[in-house]
Formats: C-alpha cells, structure tokens, sequence
C-alpha cells in the first residue's frame, strides 16, 4: 500500500541499514578482510540531497569497516549518526531519535532482514525493498517497487521528499549545493 501523503510529511529524518538496501547484498571478500559492496549512485544522490535539505540522516547496519564508514562520510552523513557493527538495531534507533529529538513517527527506517523488523514496525514509515526477506516486507509499511541497491533508496527519499516540496532543484546552482 502506497505511504499517505500525510505519513510523508510528517518525516524528519531518514535511517538505513546497509546491506540489501544502498547496497543490493552482495559481498566480495577481499585479501586484506575487507567487504566490497557496490552502491548505486542514484540512491546515493537521494542521500546526499536529503541531507542538504536539512533532513537528519541515520546509518543503523551490521556491517563495520574502515571502506564502509569512509562511504558513509562521503554520503553526507555525521559520524555520529553512523551505527555501524549494530546488533540490537531498535535500541540504536531509539537513541538516534532521542538524541535529534524526534518522535520515531517522523522517521523513515529502510531494512531488509529479521534484524530490521523491530525498527521497521516503530517508525513512522518503514520501507523495505522489493527483494527483502518476507518477514522484513510484512513487517514494513511500504515495500518499494525496487530492490536494494538498486532504486529503492532513491524512491523512498525522493517520495518523501517530493511530497513536502523539498524535491526540487535550481541546474545552475547545481554546484554551489554539492
């Protein structure tokens, strides 16, 4: 069921978990113990915009690297909003709210797994992408059109933001906001 044009106006701040959603869950091991993950980058424009137009933005996710928390600046996001290594993820949320204010309804949660679920049935919309495990897709309000790492991010924000007017752009200053 589509997410009600009040439900989106309502939301303040947008939290994501990391694999399966900016990412589409694939890992590569690599020599040095490092994870290769591929984000996609119309997803991450929709995170950096979001964070320019002022809303607060929220990593919550199992994974834990030096390489992701390094996306993760680059995307725009606060160190102090990166929760990496998380494993009880709605104790995580709960504080991220508290500490920007925000009641969990005006918080947009992104998840794909069992450990999402919790965080996606408190927040004020919970979205999972269209490949999500089952227990994610019933526990979320909304299950985008697109899967993880592929779309998904960037429909969910830009809904969002479309429907409070945020989602609009000036191509000549452009460069002066990125």
């Amino acid at each position: 069921m589509e997410p009600s044009p009040e439900v989106l106006r309502a939301i303040r701040a947008i939290a994501l978990d990391i694999d399966g959603v900016i990412t589409d869950g694939g890992l590569i091991p690599l020599a040095d113990g490092d994870l290769l993950r591929k984000f996609d980058a119309k997803d991450s424009f929709a995170i950096r915009v979001a964070g320019k137009k002022g809303y607060k933005v929220a990593i919550i996710s199992g994974g834990d690297t030096r390489a992701l928390r390094l996306r993760c600046l680059n995307l725009g996001i606060p160190e102090e909003n990166l929760f990496l290594g998380s494993r009880g993820k709605l104790a995580v949320f709960r504080d991220f709210c508290a500490r920007e204010g925000l009641e969990p309804r005006e918080v947009m949660y992104l998840g794909d797994d069992i450990p999402d679920t919790q965080v996606l049935r408190v927040c004020g919309l919970g979205v999972a992408p269209a490949d999500a495990v089952p227990e994610a897709r019933a526990a979320a309000d909304f299950v985008s059109p697109f899967p993880g790492g592929r779309g998904c991010v960037r429909d969910s924000i830009e809904r969002v933001l479309k429907a409070q007017g945020q989602w609009v752009f000036d191509e000549d200053k452009y460069d002066q906001i990125f």
